[in-house]
């Protein structure tokens, strides 16, 4: 499967979801997707991470967007941060990478002097098309949650 470009149309996808759902990219068709990376469930910065995005989730949701998170990590393992977190989007299960691969992030990273394979925490925005619109990658959690937000409203007045 080839990478993602930026204005180009991703390829569709399906994975397993948190509450025992398959969600497929085609069933999005007509609402804005933010897709956000992060390496681990219920760790400190993903946590965070899920966290900011659950505070601006309504001004995400008027603006038409529909979050989903992504790692590795079980569908279980995902309901068990949604219930202890409360986060009202869903969670994607990519335990074989497909979609890791498919828009690059998986990356060398360094885990207490051991080099590891990982998931570098990434977000992308994808129009109502299907059509990539722009992406964030090696993110910071600190105030990156504003910016995705702030790129949504932009693409909003084209």
């Amino acid at each position: 499967m080839s990478t993602v470009t930026i204005n180009k149309k991703v390829a569709n996808f399906t994975l397993p979801a948190s509450g025992d759902q398959t969600i497929k990219l085609s069933d999005l068709k007509g609402n804005k997707v933010v897709l956000y990376f992060y390496p681990k469930d219920s760790t400190p910065g993903c946590t965070r991470e899920g966290q900011d995005f659950k505070a601006k989730h309504t001004s995400f949701k008027r603006a038409g967007v529909v979050i989903l998170g992504v790692s590795r990590d079980s569908v279980k393992s995902h309901d068990n941060f949604i219930a202890k977190q409360g986060f009202p989007f869903d969670l994607l299960s990519d335990t074989d990478e497909i979609l890791c691969r498919m828009f690059d992030v998986i990356k060398e990273k360094n885990m207490y002097g051991k080099k590891v394979m990982g998931i570098e925490r990434s977000t992308f925005l994808i129009d109502e098309q299907g059509v990539l619109r722009q992406e964030w990658r090696k993110v910071k959690v600190d105030g990156h949650v504003d910016e995705v937000l702030a790129a949504v409203k932009a693409l909003n007045k084209k």
